[in-house]
């Protein structure tokens, strides 16, 4: 079995003049991986996806595709769909046309790329909208469209470059979802470019996070998420509470009048070393069986961010001495232990999970 990675990025470097966009970037990509390149906007993530797809050339660096080195090569000799955010569909032509424009671009016989066409529109949740214009669709079939075409010449890897951010959320979630199922059945290598974390979370099986222009983490939804590398991918992906503390040494930290004890990972910072311990809104117990885990707290609710199955309550705690702390709670916690604003309530920090930096 082979180990060689379908795609390898090795001091991928780009610079505009003066400004460097990316910063030696270095990555490898597996056979059939879903992975989303995420980061805020001016990060280097699209640059990066486009220097794949050879729509922007590196000023350093190679790129290794299936063992074939494709660093110079121009993009209609690279193996690749890609889907843009704007759809980019010839409005001139039918929908069939649009998706069949990479076959014919081949010279295949016209019955074969019609049954490909056909299956095409299958595929994506379209049949029989071939005769149709784009113009005649919605934004999230002329979406579908774009997909079917990237896949026509049934390419080894899928560039998606921010295809949801123009829908609306309900068709952006239900059409993420149908993107990953179309994903696993064909097990095609796709790279997903996004600023929308929770779409990340959601799809990928690996995260790459982004930062002007250097990889900040690169991990699993769950581990970016639970063992943050940094401050910045902390605070980008999902809410965090961001406390000012001091080391006592040996892992534990106070907080105002609070001593906590983080893990192992908390380790290495010497007795007085200002820090900031960051800690999840849901990393706490809060239904009165503490049992010994975490420190019993009281605090008094300042406000409350109603979410539908959930709530956010921003937290006036005594022994934090001023630092507001935003706790999570689901709708039946919320209604069975009185969250609203003036109440005070119980509760224990999961400081096991707190990070340090």
């Amino acid at each position: 079995m082979s180990t060689t990675p379908y795609l390898h990025l090795e001091g991928i470097r780009k610079s505009f003049g003066s400004f460097q966009a990316l910063h030696d970037i270095d990555l490898t990509i597996e056979k059939g991986e879903f992975v989303c390149f995420l980061g805020p906007s001016g990060c280097g993530k699209t640059t990066l996806l486009r220097i794949v797809a050879g729509l922007e050339t590196q000023t350093a660096g190679r790129i290794e595709q299936n063992g074939r080195d494709i660093s110079v090569l121009p993009p209609g000799n690279r193996d690749y769909g890609i889907v843009f955010q704007s759809y980019a569909l010839f409005p001139n032509l039918t929908v069939a046309d649009n998706v069949a424009y990479g076959l014919v671009n081949r010279r295949q016989p016209k019955a074969q790329i019609a049954q490909r066409v056909d299956e095409l529109l299958k595929l994506v949740g379209l049949p029989g909208s071939g005769t149709k214009y784009p113009a005649q669709l919605s934004g999230g079939q002329q979406q579908r469209i774009a997909l079917a075409r990237a896949l026509a010449t049934s390419p080894g890897l899928l560039l998606l470059d921010e295809p949801l951010s123009a829908l609306d959320a309900i068709v952006r979630v239900h059409l993420r979802q149908e993107i990953r199922s179309l994903q696993r059945k064909l097990g095609v290598t796709t790279i997903m470019v996004t600023h929308d974390q929770e779409e990340a979370l959601s799809v990928a099986d690996r995260i790459v996070v982004m930062n002007q222009g250097v990889i900040e983490q690169v991990g699993t939804p769950q581990e970016v998420y639970e063992r943050p590398a940094s401050p910045f991918v902390a605070e980008f992906i999902g809410k965090v509470n961001v406390l000012a503390a001091s080391s006592l040494g040996d892992g534990r930290f106070r907080i105002g009048r609070l001593d906590l004890q983080g893990a192992s990972h908390c380790q290495g910072h010497p007795a007085g070393q200002p820090v900031r311990v960051y800690l999840r809104p849901e990393d706490r117990i809060a239904d009165g069986s503490f049992d010994g885990v975490g420190q019993r707290l009281w605090g008094e609710v300042s406000s409350v961010e109603f979410l539908g199955g959930a709530c956010l309550a921003q937290m006036a705690i005594d022994e934090l001495e001023g630092q507001p702390l935003l706790v999570s709670f689901s709708l039946n916690q919320m209604h069975d232990l009185g969250v609203r604003v003036g109440a005070r309530l119980e509760l224990a920090l999961r400081s096991d999970r707190i990070r340090v930096f």
